[in-house]
């Protein structure tokens, strides 16, 4: 019956009669016919409209189940998971904590102070400038003697990722007094010169005096090698630097490339927070000393990592909306 119609006409034609099947005739030219006209292609859909999913369309075909987004519990670990990938590569990487262990850089910093580390820019061959609180590895038995910790396994592990200070005992943080190339001088109670300028340190503990008068290494002259730092802790009557460390391989140097990174920021106490910019003192002319660099990184480690975790998850949540709605 697809190609004849049912008509219905009212009147007194006697040719036709209700409910009598009458032969449809050609459309008109240029009429249009619609996708459903049974006429217009036996049921099917048009040539140019892909069929409707839902396996096999009208109200037979099964709808698509959406699905529902994960529990915040499911996710939880998997956040964490990626919050500690972040936190063991920034502190890899990028920036790590480190405590202070002894009174060598008071008043600069005190023990127990903790402090951020910037670690990348050594990547990108940046070398430690004049002026510069530095964390380096022992260079040549420098802590012989110095009394050790010996942390817990969980110590041990939040160490290792960033998330506690380093609890490795053979990392020193000390003051770049000279830099390859330089001459650096302590005569008498000083000052201490550089390239024969004298410096002017406000950082020096109160009470000490720049030099040290004494014959175990506090009166000098020492050229310092291309490669390597000279080092002085801002307590200068107590601190073991480079000054009393010349019998050793290095002659109280240290080499660049045992220096980890430069102390940025005291993060902890949050009452000494601060950061840790190059004194004035060694921008002065002739010195040839670099501007102090710039805005330090004031975030530690499982900060970092957090920020980095909330586009992961706001990614997530939207593209779970996303097949909820669908």
């Amino acid at each position: 019956m697809g190609d004849v119609a049912v008509g219905a006409r009212s009147g007194h034609d006697g040719e036709e009669h209700r409910g009598r099947p009458v032969a449809a005739g050609p459309a008109p030219d240029g009429a249009v016919t619609s996708g459903s006209d049974p006429g217009a292609g036996g049921g099917e859909p048009p040539a140019d409209e892909p069929p409707r999913p839902g396996g096999g369309g009208g109200a037979g075909g099964a709808a698509p189940t959406p699905r529902r987004p994960r529990s915040f519990w499911k996710e939880l670990p998997i956040l964490i998971g990626i919050a500690l990938v972040l936190a063991l590569l920034i502190k890899t990487f990028l920036v790590q904590a480190f405590s202070i262990p002894s009174a060598s850089m008071e008043n600069t910093l005190k023990e127990g102070d903790r402090v951020l580390v910037d670690k990348l820019t050594p990547w990108f061959g940046s070398e430690p400038e004049r002026g510069e609180v530095v964390v380096f590895h022992d260079p040549d038995n420098w802590l012989a003697g110095e009394a050790t910790t010996d942390p817990n396994a969980f110590q041990t592990f939040l160490s290792w990722i960033g998330l506690m200070p380093s609890a490795e005992e053979k990392d020193l943080i000390k003051r770049v007094v000279g830099v390859g190339g330089d001459t650096v001088t302590c005569k008498g109670t000083g000052p201490l010169t550089v390239n024969g300028k004298a410096l002017s340190e406000p950082y020096v503990y109160p009470g000490n005096t720049p030099c040290s008068q004494d014959d175990q290494g506090g009166q000098f002259s020492v050229k310092v090698p291309k490669g390597y730092i000279w080092v002085m802790g801002d307590h200068r009557q107590n601190s073991r630097d480079s000054r009393y460390n010349q019998s050793d391989k290095h002659h109280g140097m240290v080499p660049v490339d045992q220096v980890v990174g430069r102390a940025i920021v005291k993060a902890w106490p949050i009452t000494r927070w601060g950061t840790l910019p190059v004194p004035d003192t060694f921008d002065q002319p002739g010195l040839n000393a670099q501007s102090p660099s710039g805005p330090a990184l004031a975030v530690a480690p499982q900060g970092l990592a957090l920020v980095g975790v909330v586009p992961v998850v706001l990614w997530r949540r939207r593209r779970q909306e996303l097949s909820w709605k669908r």
